[in-house]
């Protein structure tokens, strides 16, 4: 059986070892896993797949227990179901960079000016440093969708808001902003 679990908590280390060792102990195997934390907050998101049928309820229970999480978590486990996902060339997916003076509302305009496109936010970072936010996003775009018109667009939204934006491929964003070491 496989199941979608979610765990928030405040940052600390041990945290996925801890939750990972619950799904040992049930004989279970992780078959993806996506994790961050955010201003001292941990979240993990996972699929895992187990040997037998256990209630939702029971599966958070047992990961609740785990020592490694400590006293300020919430587990939220439920079945999971296959959702059909597209197949996204990689010519559809771009990265989305905004930033500017912290106002309220950034988040909203550009994502309902995206979802009004059909275009889906994969992935998404904001963080707020002093008076200053920073957007961060990963973007699948339809093929039917004009990505100068997109740009254009954004811009000149991030120019009402006061931001600078910026919507590029994902290989000339990685190519550009790829950190290199010396050896």
């Amino acid at each position: 059986m496989q199941y979608v679990v979610s765990v928030i908590s405040s940052d600390h280390p041990g945290i996925v070892a801890g939750v990972s060792s619950s799904v040992a102990a049930l004989n279970g195997n992780i078959l993806s896993c996506s994790q961050t934390v955010l201003d001292g907050y941990f979240t993990f998101i996972t699929v895992i797949d187990l040997p037998q049928d256990i209630k939702p309820d029971e599966l958070a229970q047992t990961i609740r227990s785990a020592p490694e999480l400590g006293s300020d978590y919430q587990v939220i486990a439920r079945y999971y179901v296959p959702r059909p996902q597209p197949a996204v060339p990689a010519d559809n997916v771009f990265v989305i960079t905004a930033f500017g003076k912290d106002r309220s509302g950034i988040v909203r305009e550009f994502s309902r000016y995206l979802a009004g496109y059909d275009i889906n936010i994969t992935d998404l970072f904001g963080s707020r440093k002093d008076d200053e936010f920073v957007l961060i996003g990963q973007l699948t775009i339809p093929p039917h969708v004009n990505i100068r018109n997109v740009q254009d667009d954004l811009e000149e939204l991030g120019k009402e808001y006061g931001f600078t934006v910026r919507v590029q491929h994902n290989n000339i964003f990685v190519a550009t902003n790829q950190i290199r070491l010396s050896e």
